[in-house]
């Protein structure tokens, strides 16, 4: 869009200086203060001021959407460290979950001897349980990877 705008404006300005290419070699006098100048196209000085200011603008405003960008992917590298480790802390939490869920499960089975088919079916749906929170982790991560780029 920047590009556009730039093309159009310099267009303008040349169709301008085409038509008025007289007015704008036409000589003046020009004072700086210190020194005068006689027999100077002022026109076309102005003309070359505008189109410089023009591509200084440009550039400018290129370099400030580069830095945007770069910003931009900077945090969303850190949202991307940040959610592996949450990943890394939630999938510890759930290993010492189901070692305390094992060790429980042994100590009940002990105690119980002939309970453990109620045991084994216990561990059967908290490994069931597992693989579902699992199979939705895996889901978000997606989605937020889908999102994030």
């Amino acid at each position: 869009m920047r590009t556009i705008v730039l093309i159009i404006v310099l267009v303008l300005l040349a169709i301008f200086a085409m038509l008025n290419t007289n007015s704008l070699m036409f000589p003046h006098t020009l004072s700086l203060g210190f020194v005068t100048y006689r027999e100077v196209p002022i026109g076309l000085i102005l003309l070359i001021v505008a189109v410089v200011c023009t591509l200084v603008f440009y550039f400018w405003a290129g370099l400030t959407g580069l830095r945007a960008q770069a910003d931009s992917a900077k945090l969303l590298r850190d949202m991307e460290a940040l959610r592996v480790s949450l990943d890394q802390q939630e999938g510890n939490r759930f290993a010492l979950l189901q070692s305390h869920l094992d060790e429980r499960f042994r100590a009940l089975e002990a105690a119980r001897g002939g309970a453990g088919a109620d045991v084994s079916a216990l561990t059967g749906r908290v490994d069931a349980l597992q693989k579902d929170m699992n199979l939705q982790l895996a889901q978000m991560d997606d989605y937020l990877k889908s999102k994030l780029g």
